[in-house]
């Protein structure tokens, strides 16, 4: 892949000899850090670094959707930065193309970032889960502290829920899974939390693109093209 906000590969290292061929060593571009060391910094950041921030993540993320590969990992510290604030996404590790079909059951994205359908344990999924992640992490760079750190499946739902509300039946369509259904609905309810008031810094367009990112249904979810 080539995008100014994806990592690229500058050199691929193989043994000399084709017998110790164990290692392969990938040389990236280098960068000065990521956006999980810079949230847990000191360094103020205005609205603007975090439009800009926003923006380039989507911008990337369009791009490998439109290879049809799903990145399924996304969090702050696989977004990398330089001195000059331009972003570029890396760590494909558990990037699986859309058309491979026995990817789905796979460990994939870090719990805090996870999105419903895959929290819900769904055997099929979409570019919607990186569109998830990345309203997480939109909502991290507002806060500066993780949205949804769940300590576990259990509480990591309710927290989605306290946040977005309690999904209600039409939201649901998408689980198989009967008893992935019954499950949702014996979960305590709750109502759907003010976005501006658990956000008071974030600008209208911001807010209204993290409650388009932020639907328990991924059919509903805004897509990366909408978003960027």
């Amino acid at each position: 892949m080539n995008h100014e906000n994806v990592i690229s590969i500058k050199d691929i290292i193989r043994p000399p000899r084709r017998e110790n061929f164990n290692d392969v060593y990938i040389v990236y571009e280098l960068m000065d850090t990521d956006l999980h060391h810079l949230l847990r910094s000191n360094q103020p950041l205005t609205d603007d670094h975090c439009q800009y921030f926003l923006y380039q993540v989507l911008r990337g993320l369009k791009y490998v959707h439109s290879a049809k590969v799903l990145h399924r990992d996304l969090r702050p510290s696989n977004l990398l930065l330089n001195a000059k604030c331009e972003l570029k996404i890396g760590d494909f590790g558990l990037a699986r193309t859309t058309t491979e079909t026995d990817f789905m059951m796979e460990y994939v994205v870090t719990r805090w970032y996870r999105a419903p359908e895959l929290l819900l344990n769904c055997s099929e999924y979409t570019a919607a889960i990186d569109i998830w992640s990345v309203g997480c992490i939109l909502g991290e760079i507002a806060t500066r502290e993780p949205l949804f750190p769940g300590k576990d499946y259990v509480h990591q739902l309710r927290l989605i829920t306290e946040l977005i509300g309690s999904p209600d039946d039409t939201s649901l369509g998408f689980l198989r899974s009967d008893n992935a259904r019954r499950y949702v609905r014996s979960l305590p309810q709750y109502p759907k939390q003010h976005f501006g008031s658990r956000f008071p810094s974030m600008s209208t367009g911001a807010m209204d693109l993290l409650e388009r990112m932020l639907v328990f249904d991924p059919s509903k979810r805004i897509t990366g093209n909408l978003a960027a």
